[in-house]
């Protein structure tokens, strides 16, 4: 035989073992599929059960609780395997699945004593995927909303008071993202846009870790600019609110350094930080 004939002959013999592999795999799935459908819902909502019980099942766990829907779609087994499909994809990794299958089950048993576990499920599924501060935060206003949902849809659930924890941890993930922002600009000594920042803490994050360090860069950026005035307002806020941490102590030092007091200040006037100050000082609201 000669060489070229026996490497042909190699190829043929290798695509030949591919495709009896291929073959192989293909009727042992079929094999498994008929043998689930041999079973009664109970006896395949059990077998996905115990897949889920380890790490390296969970992905096939989920495939066969939505066996148990596909072969019962009227049971109160797939019932339960709906929304047990949908936790076995969240433990997996498989956000996306996950949420289908809870939003399913939302679809077709919202008034369900699960229903508000599917709701969680879903906010769970933007929440797990939340990243570092530096990087993109549209997972992060997905979490937010659908944990919102939690608490305001199903606010005597369960779940209400750890989405309300979450939210809030949410939040302050949102405003770290806003200072990170901030800070770089700060450091170029773009003061402008890094003020922009700092007054979404203020205004829209008041709540967060964040707000006292938000004020305090806010005087350094408005005295960075000479608006005297503006970093004044801005330290007697955060006096107000914040007088114990070190950043008022800090702002403190930079304002009476330029002989700036932030026990007297003018409230008169029009500008969002005055606006701040007869809220939180005065107590003007309207």
């Amino acid at each position: 035989m000669t060489r070229m004939a026996f490497q042909g002959r190699k190829r043929v013999l290798g695509a030949v073992l591919i495709a009896g592999l291929a073959v192989s795999g293909c009727a042992r799935k079929a094999t498994e599929e008929e043998n689930l459908e041999k079973l009664p819902p109970e006896k395949i909502f059990q077998l996905a059960e115990s897949q889920l019980a380890s790490r390296k099942g969970r992905k096939k766990a989920a495939k066969t609780f939505t066996e148990v829907e596909r072969l019962y779609p009227y049971s109160e087994w797939a019932k339960r395997s709906v929304i047990m499909a949908a936790y076995a994809h969240k433990q997996a990794g498989e956000y996306e699945e996950s949420r289908a299958a809870a939003q399913r089950y939302l679809d077709f048993y919202p008034a369900s004593e699960d229903a508000a576990y599917a709701q969680y499920l879903i906010a769970l599924s933007f929440y797990d995927q939340i990243d570092k501060v530096s990087r993109d935060q549209g997972i992060t206003f997905q979490a937010l909303q659908a944990l919102r949902t939690v608490v305001e849809r199903y606010p005597d659930s369960e779940y209400a008071s750890s989405s309300l924890l979450k939210f809030d941890l949410t939040l302050d993930h949102l405003a770290g993202k806003e200072m990170d922002i901030g800070r770089y600009y700060l450091k170029l000594g773009h003061y402008g846009a890094a003020i922009n920042r700092f007054r979404v803490v203020v205004e829209d994050f008041q709540t967060t870790t964040h707000t006292a360090e938000a004020l305090h860069r806010l005087v350094e950026s408005y005295l960075s600019l000479g608006l005297t005035e503006d970093a004044q307002v801005a330290g007697a806020i955060l006096g107000h609110n914040f007088r114990g941490t070190d950043w008022y102590k800090d702002s403190h030092v930079l304002l009476t350094g330029r002989g700036i007091s932030t026990e007297k200040v003018d409230g008169k006037g029009k500008g969002w930080l005055k606006r701040i100050w007869r809220q939180a000082v005065k107590g003007e609201w309207l």
